[in-house]
């Protein structure tokens, strides 16, 4: 009669299926939670057979299993499955008498299995009532538990077989390693987002010799426009307009140059934005180009930060390679002419 109910019931799983995934999913994006998988199936009735087999009389209908339809959402992160439950909470309604924090159930000397369990429906509206009226279960754990629970079920670790005490051992002792290791990881996310904080605190007041010159940093400086005032200084010689691009890649320049701190970046700045203008000048002033791009100001301050330093055409020659590697034959040209432009010009005479 199960079976039977089963198969009348496979459609309706089916559309149930699509509504709650494609929920989830946009309830996960509209809240920007990343994961690293979501897993979704309707239980075969191959499976539902060999269930029945074994608890098939503690079922009256086939409403009665809540798990026909379940879906799993893996995370990175320890904490983000109790965002995730949130989520889904909000998405869904729970039956909190039968949903089950697995992570609650452990003594204070074991470990295994960690996973959280609701036992969910759609809200009443959201399809035919036919398919509001299916309960299913949503599964969301970590992927070290999710490889846990992998592991658990490829060794044999819960069948019938009795597992020698010291194999039970060693798995309790692997289980409390990978919680560990969840909870480190978990641990390291939010330090990390910390300093990522603190170090914009400080950019933003200005103590630049405090930070860091990292991938991080460099994009925090960024948003302060630090270059904005010299690309407005060299378009205003031909009314030109200026053209957004990124400047990420010129952290690696900096880097070949030297720079540890973003106080050494904007000593760079300080010292060289007279020069890199009539650098700028020096080429714009026989053209009528009338878009530049926003790199202009930094490209040159680049170029006369390793000339006034001494590195003559193979240090401009290593920042053009830096940021374009594929055209060296250019470069090359390129080079060639900074340096005979940069010759006549007053920091090239001291």
């Amino acid at each position: 009669m199960l079976l039977a109910q089963y198969r009348e019931m496979l459609p309706n799983l089916k559309v149930l299926e699509d509504i709650a995934l494609n929920r989830i999913r946009e309830a996960l994006d509209q809240q920007g939670i990343t994961v690293t998988a979501i897993d979704h199936r309707i239980k075969t009735e191959k499976s539902l057979s060999g269930k029945l087999e074994l608890k098939g009389g503690k079922y009256k209908t086939i409403g009665d299993i809540t798990d026909l339809l379940g879906l799993r959402v893996i995370t990175f992160y320890a904490d983000d499955v109790d965002k995730v439950a949130a989520i889904v909470a909000q998405a869904f309604d729970i039956d909190w008498t039968t949903s089950v924090d697995k992570r609650k159930l452990h003594q204070l000397d074991s470990f295994g299995y960690n996973s959280l369990h609701y036992i969910c429906s759609l809200p009443a509206g959201a399809a035919d009532p036919a398919i509001c009226s299916i309960r299913f279960e949503v599964q969301m754990r970590t992927a070290l538990q999710h490889v846990w629970s992998t592991i658990n079920h490829d060794t044999g670790y819960k069948s019938d077989v009795q597992i020698p005490r010291e194999y039970l051992r060693q798995f309790g002792r692997l289980a409390g390693m990978l919680e560990l290791i969840d909870d480190e990881f978990s641990r390291l996310r939010n330090s990390l987002a910390d300093y990522r904080r603190r170090m914009q605190s400080l950019v933003a007041s200005g103590q630049l010799d405090e930070v860091p010159l990292s991938s991080d940093t460099w994009e925090s400086y960024l948003r302060t426009s630090p270059f904005e005032r010299l690309n407005k200084r060299i378009a205003a010689v031909n009314q030109a307009e200026i053209f957004t691009v990124s400047l990420v890649p010129f952290l690696k320049v900096m880097r070949k140059l030297e720079m540890e701190t973003l106080g050494d970046v904007q000593r760079f700045v300080d010292a060289n934005s007279d020069d890199a203008y009539l650098l700028a000048v020096s080429e714009l002033a026989i053209t009528d180009i009338d878009i530049i791009t926003e790199s202009v100001g930094i490209m040159n301050l680049c170029y006369v930060h390793a000339l006034k330093n001494g590195g003559g055409k193979a240090s401009v020659l290593m920042i053009l390679n830096t940021l374009n590697p594929s055209d060296s034959s250019t470069n090359e040209f390129m080079a060639q002419s900074i340096v005979h432009r940069a010759a006549s010009l007053p920091f090239m005479q001291k």
